[in-house]
């Protein structure tokens, strides 16, 4: 009697994952740099391969990874075979291995290939930081590793420990190019030469346009780049004295701005927003600095504004009954609670303390009254609020609504300047992307050689989750295709994410049917005509899936 089995393996989205990390010749690198030693069962750089194609595909912890791999390596079966090589052990030794060797070395060469391969333009990096926090204690922490420490924390969690993450990133569609960790109590302002020491090694150039926040906008910082052939845009922090100056101005002149260009607003539907510039005089290191109008941000500044003053004025409300008892007895004490309830506005609403006097009689004799008491006179404060707007301080407040100052030293028009620093959203949306896509955290690691491992693997995943989403978009642009659904319930998106990406192939899988222990019959299921269209929208040849085999899921066959 003839035996039949069936066998079903997840095959999702990990062929295009592996796909784009061949283009990178990962595996090839990390053999190059992390070698095993002769007698393992398998090579670090596989191990390690099996952790980034995790990373992207469906975070899981070390522990939990064999279990995952297992999906793709063994299908379902009782007993998962070629998924126990990659064993939580094993996987944490891969990443010891890769703490040890030359990671500088190795992050340039996968910067250098995915350049080469896939046409990158590096005329414009954008930098900014993130910090990546830490539930655990890390005591004792290995002094070659960097520090887990307190400071300002980005996800609002001062008690826990954490590092910082700095990230750079290309304009031409916003794929990192080269990270670097620092202490978790340093300081962005700090971090911006090495970085951009760093970058001119990687792109082997100087002329590049570094972008980056307002932490870049100190003189040590810019004077380093551009004594060194370097260009940088930042944003001028507003207690500088060049935007005192100009914000005083501002309040008491006209200053003609030009047009810049107007773009419909990515965040509200339907809505424009007008941009205009204004030079005004270079600093007094030769730096221009460029004042920029934007019409929502003026909308903004005049909404928020007015909601703060209306959320006042409820407040005094609230507090005019409760005067002149319990802890608002005293001028001072009502004084206290105004300036509270005022803060940040106080110079847009004139609240006076009234006093109201009253003289009255005390009884001062013992005993009760009687035609013998003696009283004493005394007088009796009792206090109320009145308060009206400052039509003065709102009139030349609405004069600098809008506004916010640029500094450069490239030589673009105004307008341009302004254009390639609001490409800068796109890098927080990176940063959004490996803390809730890829899930950065939390790290279920001990040693910080480990974690600083693995972060580079988070590094690395970014990337290729990045070229995929450029590729994708690209050529949607190329073929003038305006959107695809591949949203839940078949809802159209226009740009694809990684995240749409992954859900919408979730169930292609590979069948095979055996007859006594003989493959009779192989074929990929799940796979429609809208994912061939996305395939090859990614410029993945079809026989990636087509033609699958048995050993398909190896990063090196052997």
């Amino acid at each position: 009697m003839e035996n039949f089995e069936t066998n079903f393996q997840q095959v999702d989205v990990l062929p295009l994952v592996k796909y784009y990390m061949d283009q990178l010749q990962l595996f090839d690198l990390f053999k190059k740099y992390v070698p095993a030693a002769p007698d393992s069962l398998t090579e670090h750089a596989e191990s390690l391969c099996v952790l980034t194609a995790n990373i992207i595909c469906d975070n899981k912890p070390l522990y939990k990874v064999r279990e995952w791999f297992a999906q793709y390596s063994d299908g379902l079966v009782d007993e998962p075979v070629q998924a126990n090589l990659f064993n939580d052990d094993r996987l944490a030794r891969s990443l010891s291995a890769l703490f040890q060797a030359d990671r500088h070395s190795l992050m340039t060469e996968v910067s250098s290939n995915a350049i080469t391969v896939h046409n990158l333009l590096t005329e414009e990096i954008h930098n900014d930081s993130t910090t990546i926090t830490f539930l655990g204690n890390y005591i004792n922490q290995d002094p070659e590793a960097v520090k887990l420490k307190h400071g300002h924390n980005k996800d609002f969690r001062p008690d826990c420990k954490q590092v910082v993450f700095g990230l750079n990133i290309t304009s031409d569609g916003h794929v990192p190019l080269s990270y670097k960790l620092f202490d978790g109590n340093t300081t962005d302002d700090v971090t911006h030469i090495p970085n951009w020491n760093g970058l001119r090694s990687l792109l082997e150039k100087e002329d590049f346009i570094y972008i980056a926040d307002c932490k870049l906008c100190n003189f040590n910082n810019m004077n380093h780049i551009a004594q060194n052939g370097g260009l940088f845009i930042t944003v001028v922090p507003k207690d500088r004295k060049e935007v005192k100056k100009f914000i005083k101005q501002l309040k008491t002149n006209d200053i003609k701005f030009e047009d810049a260009y107007i773009v419909e607003s990515s965040r509200r539907k339907g809505k424009i927003n007008i941009f205009k510039t204004h030079e005004a005089e270079k600093t007094k290191n030769g730096f221009r600095i460029i004042w920029v109008h934007s019409s929502l941000k003026q909308e903004d500044d005049q909404s928020r504004r007015q909601k703060k003053i209306e959320k006042a004025i409820k407040e005094l409300k609230e507090l005019t009954p409760k005067l002149n008892a319990y802890h608002l007895k005293t001028k001072a004490e009502i004084k206290g609670a105004i300036d509270r309830i005022c803060k940040g506005i106080d110079n847009f609403l004139d609240v006076k303390i009234v006093t109201h006097r009253k003289q009255i009689k005390v009884k001062i004799s013992p005993g009760r009254p009687s035609y013998k008491t003696v009283y004493k006179n005394k007088w009796e404060f009792k206090y109320s609020i009145q308060w009206e707007l400052n039509e003065q301080a709102l009139l030349e407040a609405s004069r600098t609504d809008g506004i916010f100052p640029l500094m450069t030293n490239t030589d673009l028009e105004a307008r341009e300047v302004l254009k390639k620093y609001k490409d800068q959203p796109f890098l927080e949306k990176r940063m959004y992307t490996k803390k809730t896509v890829l899930e950065v955290a939390p790290v279920f690691l001990k040693k910080e050689k480990r974690i600083e491992a693995m972060l580079a693997l988070f590094f690395i995943a970014l990337m290729i989750v990045s070229l995929i989403e450029r590729k994708i978009r690209m050529n949607m642009a190329k073929k003038n295709i305006d959107k695809i659904p591949i949203l839940p319930q078949a809802m159209n998106t226009k740009k694809p994410t990684w995240n749409n990406i992954r859900y919408f192939f979730r169930y292609v899988h590979y069948s095979r049917i055996f007859r006594d222990g003989v493959c009779i019959q192989a074929i990929v299921k799940g796979l429609g005509e809208l994912h061939k269209q996305v395939i090859r929208l990614l410029e993945v040849p079809d026989t990636i899936y087509e033609n699958l085999q048995t050993k398909w899921w190896q990063f090196t066959y052997t």
